[in-house]
């Protein structure tokens, strides 16, 4: 079997039947399964995929309490029995040639990756291809050069995003890579490091995935829990490339330290309130220390150990001589 999809589903009645007439309704009709792990819904998500997987067998169903979508991905990597894994979100759909087109350009491969495009589902239209690879060429690399090449682009918050690459299941598992459970972000933690371990990667320019942007998804809210998880992934993360020494490090270093002095940010402050202690108290001064590398972060590195407060004076007044 060359192609197993992962579907995670919890309480997304309204939008599930798309994305299951997506993945079925493919001009390629070979040998592939569609595992939908049920992360404990409590809507009608449940009887629909039982009514798809009765009268239709490429459809294997999950069912489990509820473990977030990091769980219920972990869940349907580890049952999958197809050379390539292809993580969907149910509220998603794909485009009716991505199996075929997959399925003849994954050859060995560790990652292959394509585009993407987005639909604002309160306004009912597609909008710009921001969240693509913004490539329209084909080529190959290893995953830190094609991380390097790609995270620092306008699109880099769609770049984590794992539903738009197919991963070669026997190297996930080889190096261990599942999703960290009980936290948000957890494509932000994931890509970067299997982007490491990824020998080989192959981008195509085609548009197989259409992401939907809806009130009410997780990836739309924003909540303390968010940003105290954000600066995990942010330790998790220093934790892991400070002691590599076969990598170029320089971009990863600067995409943390700039992580590391957004936490103290206005906008920050604004949203969590004066919790300047416990961010303080969570962030990792010395990983702080050794990503912030560049003379400008080293500044705002030091002037954020002396005071919060008084960083965010001096951005302010940057900001206003910049107008």
């Amino acid at each position: 079997m060359k192609i197993s999809i992962v579907i995670p589903v919890y309480n997304v009645e309204k939008y599930l039947s798309q994305c299951l007439d997506s993945v079925l309704n493919q001009s390629y009709d070979s040998d592939y399964e569609v595992i939908c792990v049920d992360d404990g819904s409590t809507d009608g998500s449940s009887a629909i995929l039982k009514e798809y997987a009765d009268i239709n067998e490429k459809i294997k169903i999950i069912r489990q309490e509820n473990r977030g979508l990091s769980g219920a991905r972990n869940t349907g990597l580890r049952a999958a029995r197809g050379q390539y894994v292809w993580f969907v979100d149910s509220d998603d759909w794909v485009s009716d040639r991505a199996l075929s087109i997959l399925h003849d350009n994954a050859n060995g491969q560790d990652i292959l990756c394509f585009n993407a495009c987005m639909f604002d589902d309160n306004k009912n239209v597609f909008i710009d291809n921001s969240s693509s690879n913004n490539t329209q060429n084909e080529f190959s690399m290893n995953g830190w050069e094609y991380y390097n090449y790609f995270v620092l682009k306008p699109e880099k918050i769609h770049f984590v995003c794992v539903w738009q690459r197919l991963y070669r299941r026997e190297f996930l598992l080889e190096n261990s890579l599942f999703f960290e459970e009980g936290i948000y972000h957890e494509d932000n933690l994931f890509t970067p490091i299997v982007c490491y371990y990824a020998a080989s990667v192959k981008v195509i320019p085609d548009i197989l995935y259409i992401y939907r942007i809806r009130q009410g998804s997780i990836t739309q809210s924003i909540n303390s829990k968010r940003i105290l998880d954000t600066i995990h992934v942010t330790n998790r993360l220093a934790k892991f490339f400070i002691p590599k020494d076969n990598i170029d490090k320089r971009t990863v270093y600067k995409i943390l330290a700039s992580d590391y002095i957004n936490f103290f940010s206005e906008e920050i402050f604004n949203l969590y309130g004066d919790k300047d202690k416990e961010i303080s108290w969570l962030v990792d001064f010395e990983m702080f220390r050794k990503t912030a590398v560049s003379p400008r972060h080293r500044f705002l590195y030091c002037l954020i150990k002396v005071s919060p407060t008084l960083f965010r004076a001096y951005s302010k007044l940057v900001k206003k001589l910049r107008q």
